[in-house]
């Protein structure tokens, strides 16, 4: 069976450089696009907002009048997996997260700052200023997996991902660590330590770990795109389901609502 997805996926490698067609790389279930960190993603992709943007919201109330707080923030820093990579949009995970604070009685705003492609270099390279403008109070980091499609050593992941989560803390916001497999093809050893990262890391830095975004999925070709790679959009109530075990012991119940 292996032999014949690889055998799949070289035939589909080929096509799309014949088609001049950013490459997708790995089987079914592991991973993401292997694009740039400047791929152009979905629609909802994007890292930038406008001002409109909750989060960005200020109260200008009438002096009589109390100032209405501004919801907390939760932002997703992801690739394509959270960013609606090939979904209609708004139908993917963090939309789904977004519907379930609200009918839980959540306040939360939800800015999801995934880009199809990244890196855990792109998503260090952006943090700080989603930091200062968003003032988070939870960060929900979903990235590594295109580093290993991309050959990056694991201490350069590693270190990346130990500084995204110390960086969040240090402007006061908990963070939430999803993880990642990679395929069976790179070897046991690697896929042991690449897989084992993210657990070392949530418990040297006491952080909460989804241990696999696609758990549950990643053996059910039906729950995948076309390119058995990406998860369609029966298959996101799972992921979210995934991340909300780790997610909700971090929220708080709004009195105001």
């Amino acid at each position: 069976m292996l032999k014949r997805r690889l055998k799949v996926h070289a035939l589909f490698q080929a096509a799309l450089v014949a088609a001049r067609v950013t490459p997708i790389v790995l089987v079914a279930g592991f991973a993401a696009h292997a694009d740039a960190a400047s791929a152009s993603g979905s629609a909802s992709s994007s890292a930038s907002y406008p001002a409109s943007h909750p989060a960005y919201t200020q109260t200008n109330a009438p002096a009589n009048k109390p100032a209405v707080a501004a919801k907390p923030v939760i932002i997703v820093l992801g690739d394509s997996l959270s960013a609606e990579y090939g979904l209609p949009r708004d139908t993917g995970w963090v939309q789904l997260m977004r519907q379930r604070l609200a009918d839980q009685r959540l306040d939360y705003s939800v800015a999801n700052a995934s880009i199809s492609g990244d890196t855990t270099s792109g998503g260090r390279a952006r943090l700080p200023v989603l930091l200062e403008r968003l003032k988070p109070a939870i960060v929900i980091v979903e990235l590594g997996a295109n580093d290993a499609l991309r050959g990056v050593p694991l201490s350069t992941t590693e270190d990346n991902l130990r500084t995204i989560i110390e960086q969040s803390q240090q402007a006061h916001a908990k963070v939430v660590l999803v993880g990642m497999y990679v395929p069976p093809n790179y070897g046991p050893d690697y896929t042991q330590k690449f897989h084992g990262m993210y657990g070392t890391l949530s418990s040297e830095l006491h952080v909460p770990l989804v241990p696999f975004l696609l758990a549950g999925i990643e053996s059910k070709p039906d729950m995948f795109q076309a390119d058995q790679i990406h998860p369609t959009q029966q298959a996101q109530p799972v992921l979210l389901d995934n991340v909300w075990p780790a997610l909700k012991p971090l929220l708080h119940t709004s009195s105001t609502r």
